[in-house]
């Protein structure tokens, strides 16, 4: 299994969204954006009920890790991630983040993604405040803030999240934990600086990669670019 703890903090990693990718050719699509540099798969699911869509399960994540060797970085838009949680990373997800605001106890969902192997996260959707993250800060290992209201890629990136994700790097930075803060929401080349300053070290990117005019490659070395503003550099 893939560690995202292994993966460098002190850089922007760029995880391709496959919501944008081409289902047609999903496989081919994978291959051509881990080519083009990115650092791990960002996978979106999402239960119909907990956000306004229906996207993949198990059965599609346990296929695509036959293809693929990259971190797959599982963002469980669901309302019973505790139930589910396992399933997932015995069907190749190497990490897991899950929403706050779902109906299980934090504590709870954390243990059992240990308890089955990946690492862990936790997201707030665009309305919670950073705060409410804080107790679990020194429990999980990414924290990811939504830059849209989670359900529907393509969407415009809210910057009004950018306090937020200052705030949770701050505290991050005083708890002194190696936390992956990533941000998740119309990223891409004209505001991934706004968020790198921010602090955020992880960017999700669905369209500004698979679907860039320029092809994926370029889309990925820009938002790698953006290491400069990082806060530590």
């Amino acid at each position: 299994m893939n560690d995202i703890r292994k993966l460098a903090l002190d850089k922007i990693l760029v995880a391709p969204s496959i919501l944008a990718a081409d289902f047609a050719r999903l496989g081919e699509e994978i291959n051509r954006v881990a080519d083009a540099g990115c650092d791990l798969l960002h996978l979106d699911v999402m239960d119909g009920h907990f956000v306004p869509n229906l996207t993949i399960g198990p059965p599609l994540i346990s296929s695509i890790r036959k293809i693929s060797s990259l971190v797959f970085d599982t963002h469980l838009m669901i309302s019973d991630p505790l139930k589910y949680a396992e399933i997932f990373i015995k069907a190749g997800a190497d990490h897991i983040t899950f929403h706050l605001e779902s109906d299980n106890d934090p504590g709870a969902v954390i243990d059992a993604v240990r308890a089955a192997g990946a690492t862990v996260g936790i997201s707030l959707k665009p309305k919670t405040p950073a705060e409410k993250l804080f107790p679990w800060l020194d429990k999980i290992d990414l924290v990811l803030i939504m830059t849209v209201e989670p359900g529907f890629g393509g969407q415009s990136f809210m910057a009004d999240m950018m306090p937020k994700v200052k705030a949770v790097h701050e505290q991050i930075c005083r708890i002194g934990r190696p936390v992956h803060l990533e941000v998740d929401g119309g990223i891409d080349g004209r505001n991934v600086a706004e968020a790198a300053a921010a602090g955020a070290n992880m960017m999700v990117a669905g369209t500004s990669v698979f679907r860039n005019p320029a092809g994926a490659a370029s889309a990925i070395a820009e938002l790698h670019a953006a290491a400069k503003y990082l806060p530590c550099n």
